[in-house]
């Protein structure tokens, strides 16, 4: 633990930001600012100290809903560990898919070992774990920091560039989806359970088998290869293997029908991102032939005022987000739509984003300098040809990574592992819960709300023992209690989609009761609870912070979480099971 705990604060930073000066003026010239700031803020990167608060002063809340009759009451805990692997990259796969660093903060994973910029379906599924039950899922949030100035230590960092290259290879081959069985099962007889865990976890193995079979054939046959030689013959072994399920279900209780449809199972030529619309797939990330680009900001701005610098820059970053993002949607959506799909569905939202992001350059700029005009026009992006650059038009510049202390700009300190992590799924007070299917993606919380507004944060923060004193500040807690932060994801699934563009309207959050809206049905809610031990001299000092955008400084309120389902269909039928029957179940 860092010692002299906040003695040096300003001292250390300045000294950095004095010294990059004087070797700039050394070398006949002064240094540029920096992106992320300006030389010589030495606080740039801490918490204001409003955002911290006594949990004493925090009113508890006991609303939960109750449960209606029928309620699902289990849980079902998976232990992956506390990161021991030191598992941490700037990524965000289920959020930003193919944008390396596009986080801009450092996030703690467990579970899934390969889980990286680039992850998708069939990368996930080939990569070990760290869950000791073999759940091959991605659980990951924004590390946190203790941060007094002194220099903090942290492990080195390790790069993340092989994981990415070998997952970007695997989303630009061929692979074979097949319809979720798990999902749509009816409640198992507890006399049934074996027999459909197994034939579950065979439906899995047969996917692994053909898809190396894809591979170690790819150039064989006519055109019908494919098909009669393997999507075929694999329709058929899963015919028979959902057949026994039904019927090992039907000796005790209703035969479930219409089953044999999920037996055909598709080809996809490139495996994608994964977590596609309607789909187990995913779009081709760099297998497009084209690509947006947009007309260059920063080179028509006018001087910036010292003042007006920080948003300036923040909304810099904000348009190489936004293209990054939308060439990421026009991967994944590749073939969707009409003729105007592309218009409509991403050029146009992309428009209306420059329009306000340039704005708010302007009238930063305005406040204490002529206001910049005709920077609108700068707005419209165009589709073209990935090679080229559109007569200057830009593409986004690859955003930075950790520096060799796991440091990203405004994100510094000693990085600090959970002293427990609890991985939970629970049922609905409703009723009965169904099955997740396989690769869905899920938020908890949101990562930009002083762009995105508060409607989607949720107040995560709290100290153990006053589990229902929930806060959107950094709690202070009595000696003995200690940090806590706990993440509730959504649990009412669409029924088809296993993502969607927002990463958000395919599985939403229950009413106040507990209940789920027309149209969607409940599904375990997950629930992640993370515990520190932040000393309390630390907490008293305000010197502790979680990772986050730049824009947000610190923000609390901007805590979020991510979760990538990779449970074998088998595991998922356990859990579903433990939780309807009203268990507690630990893996």
């Amino acid at each position: 633990m860092p010692g002299n705990a906040g003695k040096h604060r300003i001292s250390r930073r300045t000294k950095i930001a004095t010294a990059a000066i004087a070797l700039a003026v050394a070398a006949g010239g002064i240094a540029a600012a920096t992106t992320f700031g300006e030389p010589g803020q030495a606080s740039a990167d801490e918490a204001d100290p409003a955002l911290y608060i006594d949990i004493l002063k925090v009113a508890p809340d006991n609303t939960a809903p109750a449960n209606a009759r029928g309620a699902s009451t289990g849980t079902f805990t998976v232990d992956c560990g506390r990161n021991e692997n030191q598992h941490f990259n700037p990524d965000n796969f289920v959020a930003q898919p193919g944008v390396r660093n596009g986080a801009q903060h450092l996030h703690d994973y467990v579970g899934n070992l390969s889980s990286n910029a680039d992850s998708n379906n069939k990368s996930l599924e080939a990569a070990g774990t760290t869950c000791k039950n073999g759940d091959k899922s991605a659980y990951f949030w924004p590390v946190v920091r203790i941060d007094t100035g002194d220099g903090e230590k942290n492990p080195p960092a390790k790069s993340p560039d092989g994981d990415r290259d070998q997952a970007a290879q695997a989303g630009a081959s061929p692979v074979i989806t097949c319809p979720d069985v798990a999902s749509k099962l009816p409640d198992v007889p507890d006399s049934a359970m074996a027999e459909v865990n197994r034939n579950l976890d065979l439906l899995d193995t047969q996917i692994d088998e053909a898809n190396k079979r894809l591979i170690s054939t790819r150039g064989q046959g006519g055109p019908n290869f494919v098909q009669n030689a393997i999507l075929g013959p694999l329709k058929d072994k899963r015919v028979a293997t959902i057949d026994r399920m039904a019927i090992a279900i039907g000796r005790t209780a209703a035969r479930p029908q219409g089953l044999d449809t999920l037996a055909p199972c598709t080809l996809r030529e490139q495996a994608g991102t994964g977590g596609n619309p309607a789909s187990n797939g995913g779009g081709a990330p760099g297998g497009a032939k084209q690509q947006i680009t947009c007309p260059d900001v920063a080179s028509k701005l006018p001087a910036v005022p010292a003042s007006a610098k920080a948003e300036v820059d923040r909304n810099l970053q904000l348009l190489n987000t936004q293209i990054q993002e939308a060439n990421q949607r026009l991967a994944d959506t590749q073939g969707q739509g009409g003729p105007n799909f592309v218009q409509n569905a991403i050029l146009g939202p992309l428009k209306d984003k420059r329009v306000a992001t340039i704005d708010r350059m302007a009238i930063a700029i305005g406040r204490t300098a002529a206001r910049p005009q005709g920077l609108d026009t700068l707005a419209p992006c165009t589709l073209g040809q990935a090679a080229g650059n559109n007569g200057g038009a830009t593409t986004a510049p690859p955003l930075p990574g950790p520096d060799a202390n796991n440091e990203l700009p405004e994100n510094d300190g000693q990085i600090q592992r959970p002293a427990k992590v609890g991985i939970t799924f629970r049922g609905s007070p409703a009723g009965k819960v169904t099955a997740m299917p396989k690769f869905l993606r899920a938020l908890s919380g949101d990562a930009k709300p002083s762009i995105n507004g508060t409607k989607n944060t949720r107040a995560a923060w709290t100290c153990t023992g006053f589990e229902n004193r929930l806060t959107d500040k950094y709690p202070i807690c009595p000696e003995g209690s200690k940090v806590e932060r706990i993440h509730d994801f959504p649990s009412c699934w669409d029924g088809k989609n296993t993502d969607s563009a927002n990463h958000r309207t395919h599985i939403v959050f229950p009413d106040k009761a507990g209940r789920c809206a027309a149209g969607f049905t409940a599904v375990p809610q997950l629930r992640i609870t993370l515990v520190y031990d932040i000393p309390h001299d630390i907490q008293v000092k305000k010197q502790y912070k979680v990772d986050l955008f730049p824009s947000e400084k610190h923000n609390p309120l901007s805590d979020h979480d991510d979760f990538a389902n990779v449970m074998s269909q088998s595991i998922m039928n356990q859990l579903v099971n433990c939780i309807n029957r009203n268990k507690t179940c630990n893996a």
